[in-house]
């Protein structure tokens, strides 16, 4: 075998995987069945963890990791950025030690197409690369569709910021350039979508910002959700830190019930429209309702939902043996679309790889997910789940395995929890 006995138990407690799955018995069955070609589509939570799980699981396994960009802005940790707590710098990385530590092969190059029968990606500069194993982790797209007066083109000056990186910046830059007294209108996505409580804890940092440079300003949150993550906890947060539920809140919710069904963008007029709210505002952050990203749709490895269905043990398509699909463009419920989620769902999947590779039993996994968000600098919140594949192979949650901050949890360890976690998940990820 490739690595050593401890080191295979420390993966394999990294990867949350249970003591009783039957893998240790691999090891005399995965000698002498070295080698194989992996190909990996994204370079995100998901994508890069599966790269360097899989070397380090076994390095005569060649594995390319195909992404078009040569860093990757982190999701999480963006909102940290619009609230003045991080730079775009502190939340950027790159692929460096992916190839110089694990011997990952990196392809800046974007993919257009998947051959399912041959086994190939083609790239857009005109490469080919085999595989006998492919995991794509492509994020996710826009339904721009659903939401009359936006697209890609508005989203140049209405940002939607869902994918960081340049759209941060812009969203940060119109912040900047606000007057106080302004308003900032948060249009929440509809369910499913990356990071459930991405934008509540967005409203918090743009808050928080306005809170010590324009404390005359406010943000509206129109949502087309009747409930959303953790907003017991936000909303305890926004109560003590911004006024929420007062006449000089700094923090407007407007769910479902009261017209936050948001279906209009009026760029000109800088206004969002529902039928039953029209919002104008001086910065508008519109994120519109998602599905996998494109490239998931022209492979087939989507179903009619938009989301690619998978297999709960493997995360090999349904629609596609040989293939496996993880992150946010995978149908794994009760499992979320987030950064954590990804990490678990991609060293699980590297495990299958491997397994597959040496024609082994793959192992029963298990999946944990934490979720930290800052309502303030010093005002962090938190929910986490561990998560079994239950008797009919479907993904569900370990009952009494998780929960959400308590009532007496101190807010502060809690932030400071939230920025140790994001440190830890980066360097798990990309060094």
């Amino acid at each position: 075998m490739s690595i050593s006995r401890r080191e295979f138990i420390r993966l394999l407690g990294a990867a949350g995987l249970g003591a009783g799955t039957g893998l240790f018995g691999m090891a005399p069955a995965m000698a002498g069945k070295n080698g194989g070609q992996v190909v990996i589509i994204g370079g995100c939570f998901g994508g890069a963890t599966a790269a360097k799980y899989i070397r380090k699981l076994d390095p005569t396994i060649s594995v390319t990791l195909v992404e078009a960009n040569k860093t990757y802005a982190t999701c999480p940790g963006s909102n940290w950025v619009l609230g003045g707590m991080r730079t775009m710098g502190d939340i950027t990385f790159s692929y460096d030690k992916l190839v110089s530590q694990h011997g990952v092969k990196i392809v800046n190059d974007l993919v257009t197409g998947i051959d399912a029968a041959a086994k190939t990606v083609s790239l857009k500069g005109g490469d080919k690369l085999s595989y006998d194993r492919l995991v794509v982790s492509p994020g996710i797209d826009f339904r721009w569709d659903m939401v009359e007066g936006y697209d890609a083109t508005v989203a140049e000056t209405i940002p939607h910021a869902w994918k960081a990186g340049p759209q941060t910046e812009l969203l940060l830059k119109q912040l900047k350039d606000m007057k106080d007294g302004g308003t900032v209108a948060i249009a929440a996505p509809p369910n499913p979508f990356r990071c459930p409580p991405g934008p509540y804890e967005r409203a918090s940092m743009i808050a928080n910002y306005l809170k010590q440079s324009k404390p005359k300003s406010k943000v509206v949150i129109l949502d087309p959700k009747s409930k959303f993550s953790k907003q017991g906890l936000f909303e305890g947060g926004w109560k003590e830190l911004y006024g929420y539920g007062t006449d000089k809140a700094m923090i407007e919710w407007i769910g479902q019930d009261k017209g936050g069904d948001w279906k209009r963008i009026d760029a000109k007029n800088m206004s969002v429209h529902s039928e039953f709210v029209d919002l104008k505002a001086d910065v508008i952050n519109a994120i519109p309702p998602q599905k996998a990203a494109a490239i998931a749709a022209s492979a087939g490895l989507t179903d009619d939902s938009g989301w690619c269905p998978v297999d709960g043990k493997t995360f090999e398509s349904k629609l596609h043996p040989g293939i496996h699909v993880i992150g946010d463009a995978s149908i794994a419920d009760p499992l979320p679309k987030s950064g954590y989620a990804a990490n678990s769902e991609a060293k699980v999947c590297a495990f299958a790889v491997v397994s597959m590779l040496k024609g082994v039993d793959v192992p029963t996994p298990t999946w944990v997910n934490t979720c930290y968000s800052l309502v303030g600098p010093r005002y962090g919140i938190s929910v986490a789940m561990v998560y079994e594949l239950t008797a009919d192979g479907k993904i569900g949650k370990v009952e009494g395995s998780g929960g959400v901050s308590g009532p007496d949890t101190s807010r502060r360890k809690e932030a400071s929890y939230a920025e140790s976690w994001y440190d830890n998940i980066v360097y798990d990820t990309f060094a």
